[in-house]
């Protein structure tokens, strides 16, 4: 039966970080945890303590950080086979750890416990009933992960069945049933999830999916319609191999479709910060098209969906995005209609009544430059510019009359290998009327235009030197062209406030990248 009381449990900073190309700092987690606390989650996973000096380090200062909502729960596994948890280091080093909730993970497939743990049934029973007893007899709230138990209940149903009742025997406060290697169809789980609520009826379920087979968060969503209790997820769905189910698009979905208050209106008005801020720390590029929170989750492009939303937002949205803390978005592109120019335009504060001769051709405009290789959907900067340009009365803060490129190696220690290559820039830029004429040294190209061509407007324009190049991005536009392809390069800048994203097209890399260097610039330089 559905409930109408859920339970969230975090695994960012345990299983999320097992994620191919994270590494969070000491300092990163303790952020993260903080956030989410702000987010109204009643449990975190803080890691494991015996597995490294890090997650050590992280334990200790826990305590400073006076959490108003969440708990923290420290991981790790049941004893080690003919061991004792006295004499387990692993397990010591959990209790050290001074939280008021323990994880342990225990296996609950037969195929597992024999070739993998490599020990007999009866020792894993033993191992997971010793464990879970030795911490609720120190007075802990225990989880207990039962590991691989979806495909242990295929292989072997009435072993994973006494594993999790061993569990329950030993004091469990919930028994976490985990996909753990993401491959479970709903109906298949479903079954699993039906023998267990019968086998121990008398504790509460939890469910930990990985993503697999693409299905992670659904299988979260349909075990709480099957009664399952606790739901257990990451930040932006992150985790091993495909990743975990996501933690913010489920409470999302339990509170907006199921009617299931697991946050305040309030916390959940800031789920698209908590996405980008755990982007931001593990220096992830964000997915455009995560549920809720992506950039594109409201963004609309075809004319006739822009049409419907100016009549009614609901004609192509699913939830008004302001609950979530996102917003909607316009896309220009060569498929656009007026209707897009003018909601785009209005988005963007730009306040001129076009006739629509004017909305006409400035959209002829957008399709010939996208025809030359621009792309104005990721470079709204870049389109801003487009637009204000043809307004009466506009003039841009800088002329560029002329660069050159000089490039050529540093000189290598004696007996090195050929040093690395040097760039310099020379450039000749119109500011007011007065022409200057700068050069920089930098590395590569890109990087000694964008100094010198600052070092020329520096005089002029001294916020300038509070621009910042975030991301470079190339893409060749026509493969079949080889080194003599046309290509676009996208730009992301932030003056330490906003961020925003131009676009530059040629044949000339150089020239391209300058293109959308220019245009990052004479954006930063926009009053307002």
């Amino acid at each position: 039966m559905p409930t109408d009381r859920v339970q969230l449990y975090d695994t960012t900073l345990r299983d999320g970080s097992q994620m191919e190309g994270i590494s969070l700092s000491v300092e990163d987690k303790l952020r993260i945890t903080r956030k989410l606390d702000e987010l109204g989650l009643e449990w975190i996973e803080g890691g494991f303590p015996g597995s490294n000096p890090k997650d050590a380090e992280y334990f200790r200062r826990l305590p400073s950080l006076n959490l108003k909502n969440a708990k923290v729960s420290a991981f790790g596994g049941t004893r080690k086979p003919n061991l004792t948890c006295e004499s387990d280091q692993n397990i010591q080093s959990m209790a050290a750890a001074g939280t008021p909730g323990i994880t342990l993970v225990g296996k609950a497939s037969m195929y597992q416990v024999q070739r993998i743990l490599e020990t007999s049934p009866e020792e894993n029973l033993a191992m997971i009933f010793e464990t879970v007893r030795h911490f609720k007899d120190m007075g802990k709230t225990v989880f207990f992960d039962a590991e691989h138990f979806f495909d242990g209940f295929i292989g072997d149903p009435d072993y994973a069945l006494q594993c999790i009742a061993t569990a329950a025997r030993a004091g469990a406060d919930a028994l976490v049933l985990c996909d753990t290697n993401g491959g479970m169809t709903t109906p298949a789980m479903l079954r699993a999830i039906g023998a267990a609520n019968d086998r121990v009826h008398d504790v509460r379920l939890g469910i930990h999916c990985h993503n697999d087979a693409g299905l992670a968060v659904a299988n979260s969503l349909a075990a709480v319609e099957a009664g399952v209790w606790q739901v257990q997820g990451c930040i932006n769905g992150w985790g091993e191999r495909c990743g975990n189910a996501d933690i913010l698009t489920i409470l999302a979905n339990l509170k907006l479709k199921m009617g299931i208050d697991v946050i305040e209106d309030e916390q959940l008005a800031r789920l698209a910060e908590v996405a980008t801020f755990a982007n931001e720390l593990a220096n992830m590029v964000p997915n455009p098209q995560a549920p809720y929170v992506g950039a594109s989750a409201f963004a609309h492009k075809a004319g006739y969906h822009v049409a419907g939303i100016m009549k009614d937002e609901n004609a192509y949205q699913h939830i008004d995005p302001g609950l979530v803390g996102n917003h909607s978005r316009v896309l220009v592109s060569e498929l656009a209609g007026q209707r897009n120019l003018l909601m785009k335009l209005a988005e963007q504060g730009i306040d001129y009544p076009f006739s629509q001769a004017e909305i006409k051709q400035l959209l002829e405009t957008v399709k010939q430059k996208e025809s030359e290789g621009y792309q104005y959907e990721g470079a709204e900067a870049s389109f801003e510019l487009l637009v204000r340009r043809t307004l009466p009365g506009y003039r841009a803060p800088f002329e560029l009359e002329d660069f050159v490129i000089v490039e050529r190696r540093r000189k290598g220690a004696e007996g090195s290998q050929l040093g690395e290559m040097l760039a310099e820039a020379m450039v000749k830029i119109r500011v007011s009327g007065e022409l200057e004429q700068t050069a920089a040294e930098g590395n590569g190209p890109v990087n000694a235009l964008d100094l010198a061509a600052r070092k020329a407007l520096k005089p002029f324009f001294p916020n300038v030197s509070n621009l910042k190049l975030v991301d470079y991005k190339v893409r060749i536009l026509d493969s079949q062209a080889a080194t003599g392809a046309r290509v676009r390069v996208l730009i992301e800048s932030t003056d330490g406030v906003r961020y925003w994203t131009t676009v530059g097209s040629s044949t000339d890399i150089i020239e391209a990248s300058w293109l959308a260097l220019a245009d990052a610039l004479e954006y930063a330089l926009l009053p307002g």
